[in-house]
C-alpha cells in the first residue's frame, strides 16, 4: 500500500480532528498533557466555494495542525455562528472529536462511494492547499465524520512539513504560521 510521505496510506486515515471552544487553550493543553506540537496556526478560513449541506456556506474557521509520530491532529475552532458541520456536533454531543481524515487521490470517486453506502455530502470546499474536501456524514455509523482529502501537489508539502517539525520537537516555538 503507497504511503504519503508523512507515512500513512495514501488511501486510509491520516487525520483525527476536534472541535474546540479555545484553540489556544487547546494547543497548550495538547502540548503539555500530550507532547504534541509544534502547532501551525491558519487564524481564519472560509474555504473557497463552500457549500454546506446544499447550500452556500458562511462557516467561518480557526485552525490548527500537528502530528502525533504519523498522525495528522488538527483542531479547529469556529470563529462565527454560520450553520456548519462543527456546529452540528457541538449541538448534539459538545466538543471534542469531529472527524476523520481519509486522503484520497480518486476524490469525486470516494465521493460517490460514500454517497452510494448512504453517507451524505455535509460539507464541500476548496483549501489554501488547492486540493478539496468533502464531509461525509457518517455519524449514523461511525463516532464522526469522514473528511476526504483530495491528494495533490499542495498536499504533501504542507503535511510533510508539519510532519518534519514535530519529528524530535523539544517544545520550543510551539505555535506557528501555517502557511
Amino acid at each position: 500500500m503507497p504511503l504519503v510521505s508523512f507515512g500513512q496510506p495514501d488511501d486510509g486515515i491520516v487525520q483525527m480532528a476536534y472541535v474546540v471552544e479555545d484553540i489556544h487553550a487547546a494547543m497548550k493543553e495538547w502540548s503539555g498533557r500530550m507532547r504534541v506540537g509544534p502547532w501551525f496556526l491558519l487564524d481564519r478560513l472560509a474555504g473557497v466555494e463552500s457549500q454546506y449541506r446544499g447550500g452556500p456556506s458562511h462557516a467561518e474557521i480557526t485552525l490548527a495542525m500537528s502530528f502525533s509520530g504519523h498522525m495528522n491532529v488538527e483542531l479547529i475552532q469556529q470563529i462565527n455562528d454560520a450553520p456548519s458541520v462543527y456546529r452540528e456536533t457541538i449541538y448534539k454531543r459538545g466538543y471534542g472529536f469531529h472527524h476523520f481524515g481519509v486522503a484520497t487521490w480518486d476524490f469525486d470517486h470516494e465521493v460517490e462511494r460514500y454517497r452510494a453506502g448512504g453517507a451524505e455530502l455535509a460539507f464541500l470546499l476548496r483549501v489554501p492547499s488547492g486540493g478539496r474536501v468533502a464531509y461525509m456524514d457518517t455519524t449514523a455509523t461511525l463516532p464522526g465524520m469522514v473528511e476526504l482529502i483530495e491528494l495533490g501537489p499542495g498536499f504533501e508539502p504542507t503535511f510533510n512539513r508539519f510532519y518534519r517539525a514535530s519529528i524530535g520537537w523539544d517544545g520550543s516555538d510551539p505555535v506557528r504560521s501555517f502557511l
